[in-house]
């Protein structure tokens, strides 16, 4: 359980399998809970990546009600108390920040804002735009004030220089490919890759391409880390 306000914590769930593997510092989809990944976890084992992952306010066992705003204020408090239970268990290996879908923004928040802790970040299945977000918390704008949105949220994305993997169903139906496109063009990284998985929905991806999924990270976090080591 992690503090994020006074009285307030959000439930986490950490997959360890190597001292001295990377980690992926995991913000899930809508819709899920950290024990989800129980099931998952393994086929992360099996690429020798730490998974932790992450929820947020009102979802598994977290107290408070999500919003926009705290869901970019408690990545910051998700990613320091990871952080510092790095440290308290001994692990060595890099950091990667990962979102799929919902949880895409906050790794693009901590991707923006906290680029000397971590070595890359992943989306899977997320967007560019920000009226997907707001709608998620059933916020209704005006179209000017949308366009602002919008704005800021390519604006923010093309601060990130980290190193950038982006995974994509070319049938998603809920956050169209468009999106990873969007992603790939602004990401401001000179080291970024998209990997479309062919006949994969929004909620299909993971096992419509399990291969070609669990590859690419690996290789992705594989160069990253081995040219950290020089």
């Amino acid at each position: 359980m992690i503090p994020v306000e006074d009285g307030v914590f959000v439930s986490s769930r950490f997959y360890p399998v190597d001292g001295e593997a990377p980690s992926i510092l995991y913000f899930h989809g809508n819709g899920e809970v950290a024990s989800d990944y129980d099931d998952i976890a393994p086929l992360y084992h099996r690429i020798r990546v730490n998974l932790f992952v992450a929820d947020y306010r009102g979802y598994g066992r977290s107290g408070g009600k999500p919003t926009f705003s705290n869901m970019a204020a408690d990545a910051h408090r998700v990613l320091a108390y990871f952080l510092e239970l790095q440290k308290k268990e001994g692990l060595i290996g890099p950091i990667f920040v990962m979102g799929r879908s919902l949880g895409s923004q906050p790794a693009i928040e901590l991707a923006a804002n906290h680029p000397e802790k971590l070595s890359g970040i992943i989306i899977e299945s997320g967007f560019a735009h920000s009226g997907p977000l707001l709608g998620f918390f059933g916020i209704r704008v005006s179209p000017e004030r949308l366009g602002r949105f919008e704005r800021a949220a390519i604006a923010r994305i093309q601060r990130i220089t980290l190193p950038a993997l982006i995974i994509h169903g070319d049938q998603d139906t809920i956050v169209p490919y468009e999106q990873a496109l969007l992603l790939h063009e602004n990401f401001g990284s000179a080291d970024k890759r998209l990997i479309t998985i062919p006949r994969a929905d929004h909620n299909t991806i993971l096992w419509a391409g399990t291969q070609q999924y669990f590859t690419s990270l690996a290789e992705f976090i594989q160069r990253k880390t081995e040219s950290e080591r020089g």
